[in-house]
């Protein structure tokens, strides 16, 4: 069951920020996401959060100082989704900007698996480095970085991640969630981790007289990729990282911002000048992780990284066909799954273990994701690995807490799980395929002591109903201006229409002609082929729809039911 309640204002600061000049549509929105003061609103650079509080990172930047004063070779290791791609190319680019001989290895997904292994450490030694410089991963790789100890390598980990109970034995490691760190923001993405390591190794650099005869280099100029990095991960926006995206998504309207982003969105068919938070997340994001999805993310930090406008064009036509290929994988999974679930839903159950012998390990996470949308239940897709193992992604919830569910199933059968990591929302597991029935309903058995009949409730949270005259274009540009995303959700409205007309378009979509108090509004609804009532409440969006060259406002339906 569903229910659509109304997000709580309080008037208070409400009233506060319509007093302080906020327009009162946004002043409302604000207040019912906890913004009580403009001050929280201030996304000018002066406000972002100082380096200094981040453990370790005094370390790390003296440890890069002296390697690029000394010329000493860096390698960086990513990870193969978004935010790897983004954290590497921000380090690519920010440290050779800093004067730094570096380069970077990327393990591929089907065949080197995850994070910094003693493997990808034999293999990065062919690239002769002196210092390897882990982006998005590398709190967990203790044996992969006590294998670049034992071979003379010096270890510098950037993250984000929660760690294990002990922490890798590295030169230097920059994590806002390792213990001890009191840094106030734990919701940097990779990406934002590596960009605060930047700024602090220009400031030793500065202190040291680097650049005395020549100029500093302009480290703001890698917020664009810091922006895309921070919404595709779907970290927390909190002010912090809302100030990054904020800051990168303008430097990219006024078109100060990477040849590579530029192109993603291109081909995307989004404008850059008008980019979103939306265009981030949907566009630009889903085509960067494809390349990781389906074949090498080198090809998208690549794209990232080069300078060479034509070069990058052609790139980010090759990952936008990648992502169409994602897509159609991700289409007959889904056939597969529902399937399954079909099967599955005979009895109640508090969650979802799935696995198929054909399914692409590269698309598991996204069809984790969907189908605990469409059940409101912690989900883990399994795809086949070597060895006789299983590799899952995992997708939770509100009240269940992913990684350390998995934890506590460790707990209570140590010789289940193979390797486990992640955080409250998303993580990945690996266990034997022969262990598969036992890991299903140890996980099942967890969620249960977790999650009651409120929990497993789908509550759609809406910011109330509308006036009349916020149904305009105008509204929808001061909504899509403004920065919105994971714990500081768009804006959801909702209201009771009656439906004058409605049809299928291509077979899966409904559209429908609304009305309410003498007013018609044109809807849509994606992914849904069941009729609507003749009368309904639905919880909405509002956008711009373009059809010849003509924008129209129209609702975007994400649920509806019987008024």
């Amino acid at each position: 069951m569903s229910a659509i309640l109304s997000r709580r204002v309080p008037e208070r600061s409400r009233f506060a920020l319509e007093s302080a000049g906020v327009h009162p549509l946004l002043a409302r929105l604000y207040a019912g996401r906890g913004i009580q003061s403009t001050q929280e609103l201030d996304y000018s650079i002066k406000a972002l959060l100082h380096y200094d509080r981040l453990k370790g990172i005094d370390a790390a930047a003296a440890l890069l100082a002296d390697a690029i004063e000394r010329r000493r070779p860096l390698l960086v290791v990513a990870d193969y989704d978004c935010d790897g791609a983004t954290a590497c190319a921000v380090a690519v680019r920010g440290l050779r900007a800093l004067g730094a001989q570096v380069d970077y290895l990327v393990p591929n997904r089907m065949t080197d698996g995850y994070g910094l292994t003693p493997e990808l450490v034999r293999l990065a030694l062919e690239r002769h480095p002196q210092i390897l410089i882990t982006v998005d991963n590398g709190i967990a790789s203790l044996e992969g970085v006590a294998e670049a100890r034992r071979v003379g390598l010096a270890t510098l980990v950037t993250d984000h991640h929660l760690p294990a109970a002990s922490l890798p034995e590295a030169d230097a490691i920059v994590d806002p969630n390792q213990p001890g760190c009191a840094f106030p923001s734990k919701n940097l993405a990779g990406v934002g981790v590596m960009f605060y390591v930047l700024t602090a190794t220009r400031a030793e650099l500065r202190r040291r007289g680097a650049f005395a005869a020549r100029a500093e280099p302009r480290l703001a100029g890698l917020l664009d990729l810091v922006a895309l990095g921070t919404v595709a991960d779907v970290v927390r926006l909190d002010h912090n990282n809302r100030l990054l995206v904020a800051q990168g998504l303008a430097r990219i309207r006024s078109g100060d911002c990477q040849p590579g982003v530029r192109a993603l969105l291109r081909v995307a068919g989004r404008d850059p000048a008008c980019a979103t938070h939306f265009d981030l997340g949907f566009a630009a994001g889903p085509r960067l992780n494809a390349a990781g999805r389906l074949a090498d993310m080198s090809l998208g930090i690549e794209c990232l990284v080069s300078a060479d406008s034509a070069r990058v064009l052609n790139i980010a036509a090759e990952l936008d066909q990648l992502n169409r290929e994602r897509r159609a994988i991700e289409a007959g999974m889904q056939e597969q799954a529902n399937a399954m679930l079909e099967r599955l839903t005979c009895g109640e159950r508090v969650a979802y273990t799935l696995f198929d012998p054909a399914w692409h390990p590269g698309v598991i996470g996204l069809l984790a994701s969907r189908i605990k949308e469409r059940t409101h239940r912690p989900v883990i897709a399994f795809a086949r690995a070597e060895g006789g193992e299983l590799r899952g992604s995992g997708r939770s919830i509100g009240g269940f807490h992913l990684r350390d569910a998995l934890d506590a199933v460790a707990k209570r059968a140590p010789s289940l799980l193979r390797r486990f990591g992640g955080h409250a929302a998303a993580a990945g597991v690996t266990i034997r395929e022969a262990d598969l029935e036992r890991f299903t309903q140890a996980f099942e058995d967890e969620a249960a002591r977790a999650l009651g009949p409120e929990e497993l409730r789908t509550r759609i949270e809406t910011d109330g109903a509308l006036e009349g005259g916020h149904y305009s274009l105008g509204i929808v540009a001061m909504i899509e201006r403004e920065v919105w995303g994971q714990g500081f959700a768009a804006p959801l409205f909702d209201g009771e229409f009656d439906v004058d007309s409605q049809r299928l378009v291509a077979e899966r979509h409904l559209k429908l002609r609304l009305r309410a108090a003498g007013s018609r509004f044109d809807a849509i609804f994606f992914n849904r082929a069941e009729a609507a009532p003749e009368r309904l409440r639905a919880a909405f969006r509002l956008a711009a729809n373009e059809y010849n060259g003509l924008a129209g406002l129209q609702l975007l339906l994400e649920h509806i039911e019987p008024a």
